[in-house]
């Protein structure tokens, strides 16, 4: 799918809720849509980090649902056990942090896979002694 393409998508496309369609319609900028839209946010060393907004070049919910559903592909491959044993997500104070966990939540859960979603702000330490 071309950059038009994928913008042509977020812009119409009733998956996306209203504000996202609207935001999408108001990029006037050439250069800003191609930004938005030429590749999808990759992983790095600090993990999924990006500019939050509409496209599938920033952090939004759907590109959170997106890579969540490869992990919960990944997790279901390892059979009943890994599903059975479950994912542990926190969330820290950066903005959305709350929202993004819950997103994650909901895509593994609709996979069959056990969530452990801490319901306030937790330490990174707090998380790994979970897990």
């Amino acid at each position: 799918m071309n950059i038009q393409e994928r913008y042509r998508l977020w812009s119409e496309n009733l998956y996306f809720d209203e504000e996202t369609r609207l935001e999408v319609r108001g990029i006037t900028d050439p250069q800003e849509i191609e930004d938005r839209f030429y590749t999808d946010l990759e992983f790095g060393t600090g993990g999924l980090r990006g500019l939050i907004g509409a496209g599938t070049n920033r952090m939004n919910k759907y590109v959170i649902r997106k890579v969540t559903q490869g992990l919960a592909e990944c997790v279901c491959d390892h059979g009943a056990e890994g599903m059975r044993r479950g994912v542990v997500i926190a969330h820290d104070s950066r903005r959305y942090s709350p929202e993004f966990a819950l997103e994650a939540a909901l895509v593994l859960a609709q996979n069959g896979i056990k969530v452990y979603l801490f319901d306030a702000l937790r330490p990174t330490p707090e998380l790994s002694f979970a897990v």
